[in-house]
């Protein structure tokens, strides 16, 4: 079954605009969080940046990696104005790039990856990472200080991490954590105040970020929220659902929103606040207001996901990030037992190449999903015959080894089970590797026959970071179980 990014279902459903729905400000706090810092590095070529699996700055590695990712783009995919400054598609990372954010000056930008590992490139500066600190929960959002002197990096749990010059101003991590994962943070003009917002629309506001209002007490009809952003002035935002719906508050204008396409997966604001771009996992890009159009890569065969849009400091372009360009180890947090199962399935990151009509290397041209996971199982010696449908691999576990309960937490190698039960295909539509489990629950999968694809051209593809307890929001459909090898 094709899974199309994080949001299956989210293109098909129609979405109310919910404006004027409320939550609650959350009060600010003075408890301080330390920030984590460490010296610029100086890597300057793929050994050293393989040494320190992060931060390459200025130009490493450009010579080779513009077109050697598994989708030959480098991972950043410049469009007018804005240049390709490099990216560590030579490097095995730990874990996935979730996160980039421009040098506010122009001329760079910062990546991020689950693990709080951050990479800089162009005109922008390494100002540390988490480095070896073992987040609790996956790193989802990072923002620059209006000088370029410092970041911000967000945990799922609403965990921030200041460096450099970046202030902490509170999280709600301390003050009793989010209900739902935070998905969002944008920061006020001046950087003294920020805002993050979970997947339900909940609004966090904190340092002179003012609360406008949120959709945390509205109906979202399954489609999440998947980003936040200010207004020019700092006195509003936007909070933008997959489905396409953006909901203005404060003095964000109205400018339109991108309903009936693909599931949506970022916002990036011109300039003066008149204008935005709104950005597709298969990406495709519209522009609104003053916000010109220049490109997008929803065109490409194979279609690589995109996760995020990044606007320009000029206005005058923007980059869109394809996190499946990467090469990973999906080795942190660490993978225990399974590490031989999530190694398999991370060797096979990638388009299929055995092209459209759902063919594949893991059985015949049909829906692939289950023969890619067992296919996985079986080349580490697990014992299970290369099945087509998802409820045999569970009963197969129930006779030789076990199924643990949706609410049960799962080990990397196991194997997640979505829908509602295993007897038939339609209540058990998609399977996937667990490769990465977090502290806080959140989960990693490697999973077959994942889109965006055209012509039924699909990939092996990362899905993630989100907790099993909320798949069906996340996903599509829920879990009703794991097997496990």
């Amino acid at each position: 079954m094709v899974l199309a990014g994080l949001f299956a279902l989210v293109s098909a459903l129609f979405i109310a605009s919910g404006a004027g729905a409320v939550t609650p400000a959350v009060a600010e706090t003075t408890i301080v969080q330390p920030a984590v810092t460490s010296p610029p590095a100086e890597a300057s070529s793929p050994a050293s940046v393989a040494a320190t699996r992060r931060r390459a700055p200025g130009q490493a590695l450009l010579e080779q990696e513009e077109h050697s990712g598994i989708y030959k783009d480098g991972g950043v995919l410049g469009y007018g104005a804005a240049r390709f400054f490099g990216s560590p598609v030579g490097v095995k990372l730990a874990a996935p790039v979730v996160a980039m954010a421009a040098a506010p000056a122009g001329g760079g930008y910062w990546l991020a990856s689950a693990d709080g590992a951050v990479y800089a490139y162009g005109s922008a500066r390494y100002f540390g990472d988490l480095g070896a600190s073992k987040p609790y929960a996956p790193i989802v959002a990072m923002a620059a200080t209006p000088d370029g002197g410092g970041y911000w990096l967000v945990g799922a749990n609403g965990a921030v991490y200041s460096f450099g010059d970046a202030q902490y101003h509170g999280s709600p991590a301390v003050a009793g954590g989010v209900p739902d994962p935070v998905v969002g943070f944008a920061t006020t003009p001046d950087g003294n105040g920020y805002w993050l917002v979970t997947s339900h629309g909940a609004v966090y506001a904190y340092g002179n970020a003012h609360y406008y209002g949120s959709l945390g007490a509205t109906n979202l009809h399954n489609i999440p929220v998947v980003a936040i952003a200010s207004s020019a002035d700092g006195n509003g935002y936007w909070l933008v659902q997959g489905g396409g719906e953006v909901v203005p508050y404060g003095d964000a204008p109205r400018l339109g929103s991108m309903r009936g396409h693909p599931p949506v997966v970022g916002i990036a604001v011109t300039p003066d606040g008149h204008g935005y771009w709104l950005a597709c996992n298969n990406g495709q890009v519209d522009a609104f207001g003053d916000a010109r159009y220049f490109g997008g890569d929803n065109h490409a065969d194979p279609r690589p996901p995109i996760s995020s849009i990044v606007a320009d400091a000029s206005g005058d372009g923007y980059w869109l990030l394809n996190p499946a360009a990467f090469q990973l180890s999906l080795d942190h947090p660490d993978p225990g037992a399974g590490m031989h199962i999530v190694a398999i399935a991370a060797s096979q990151l990638g388009p299929s190449p055995d092209g459209g009509g759902f063919c594949n290397p893991y059985g015949p041209c049909e829906e692939w999903c289950s023969l890619f996971a067992t296919w996985v199982w079986e080349r580490a010696g697990v014992p299970i015959p290369r099945y087509a449908f998802v409820g045999n691999v569970y009963y197969w576990a129930v006779r030789h080894t076990k199924v643990l309960r949706s609410k049960q937490k799962p080990a990397p190698g196991d194997l997640v089970l979505y829908g509602t039960g295993p007897e038939s295909v339609r209540a058990s539509p998609h399977i996937g590797v667990v490769a990465q489990v977090w502290p806080d629950g959140e989960i990693d999968t490697v999973e077959g026959d994942a889109g965006p694809g055209r012509g039924k051209w699909t990939a092996v593809l990362v899905n993630g970071p989100f907790l099993p307890k909320q798949s069906f929001f996340a996903n599509g459909f829920p879990i009703y179980g794991f097997a496990v090898p």
